[in-house]
C-alpha cells in the first residue's frame, strides 16, 4: 500500500507561491529570508499559530531595534 506524500514544507510552498507570480529569483530569494527571520524571531513557530499581534512585534522589532527601514520589509 503507497504512503501518502508529505506535505512540502512551508518555505518550500511560498516558493511555489512566488513561482506563480513570476517574480525575479532574487526577489523569491529576498522574501524567503524574510520568512526564515521571521519564523527564527517567533521562536519557529508555524505561522497558523500567530496572528496580528506577532506580525506586528516583528515588524517592530525590525524598525526600532534593527533600524530596518519600511521601503525593505515584505511586501503584503
Amino acid at each position: 500500500m503507497p504512503q501518502d506524500p508529505r506535505p512540502k514544507k512551508l518555505l518550500d510552498q511560498l516558493r511555489d507561491v512566488l513561482r506563480t507570480q513570476h517574480d525575479a529569483i532574487r526577489t523569491e530569494q529576498a522574501y524567503v529570508d524574510w520568512a526564515k527571520r521571521f519564523r527564527l524571531f517567533q521562536h519557529k513557530r508555524h505561522p497558523t499559530a500567530m496572528g496580528r499581534v506577532a506580525i506586528a512585534a516583528c515588524l517592530t522589532h525590525l524598525a526600532v531595534d534593527r533600524h530596518i527601514e519600511a521601503s525593505t520589509k515584505i511586501k503584503p
